[in-house]
This record gives structure tokens, sequence and C-alpha cells, in this order.
């Protein structure tokens, strides 16, 4: 038994048009209906009961780190930087790894290995 073929192809059903696009995968909100995402009531009363039943329940994070915000004093040049690293140094780096000092950057003190 042979199944029939959509006719997309050249010669088809619709005479060789493209098939159509697929539609996007969204629901649309529709006026009285019950939200797609629990608010922060539902949210806290599920975060309690998940408690109370005794599963570990995960922390939010702070955005940042207080002590990265306190640290706010400018940056030093690249150049007095470059020249804290002794000139053998740079020179191993140049030669072993083609290493270019570009650009001074503050990284969060959770980036740094302790």
């Amino acid at each position: 038994m042979e199944l029939p073929r959509q006719g997309f192809a050249a010669g088809g059903e619709n005479g060789g048009e493209k098939p159509p696009a697929p539609e996007p995968e969204s629901v649309p909100l529709i006026e009285g209906m019950a939200p797609l995402w629990p608010d922060e009531s539902a949210e806290s009363s599920f975060l309690a009961e998940s408690r109370d039943r005794g599963e570990p329940v995960p922390v939010a994070k702070p955005a940042e780190d207080r002590a990265d915000q306190a640290d706010t004093k400018p940056l030093p040049a690249l150049d007095e930087l470059v020249g804290r690293i002794p000139l053998e140094v740079r020179e191993s780096l140049e030669d072993l790894f083609r290493a270019r000092f570009v650009t001074v950057k503050r990284l969060p003190r959770k980036a740094l290995k302790t």
C-alpha cells in the first residue's frame, strides 16, 4: 500500500509551491485566562510546602557581590601594569605564547580561585 504524497514538489497538487512556514510555538493570552506562570504568592507557598516535606529548596543567590560594588577606584594604566612584569618574563611570554597585553579589566571576586 502506498501512502499519498504531499503536493509541494514540482508538478504536485499545489503547483510546486513551498510548504507553509511553521507557526510559532507561543500561546496567546486570552482575557479571563489563568496566568501561564505562577505569581510570587504561588511560588512562595510552593517553596514553603517543599520545605515542610523535607525537600531541599535552593536559595536565591544575590545578583552581585557587595564587595565588588565597593571597589570603585579607577584601574591603573596598562603601561603601568606591564611595567610591573619583569622584562625576562615578558620576553618569555612573547616567545612562547605571542602574548600581548591589550586591556585592563576588573574581575568579580567569585571568578578568582581562592
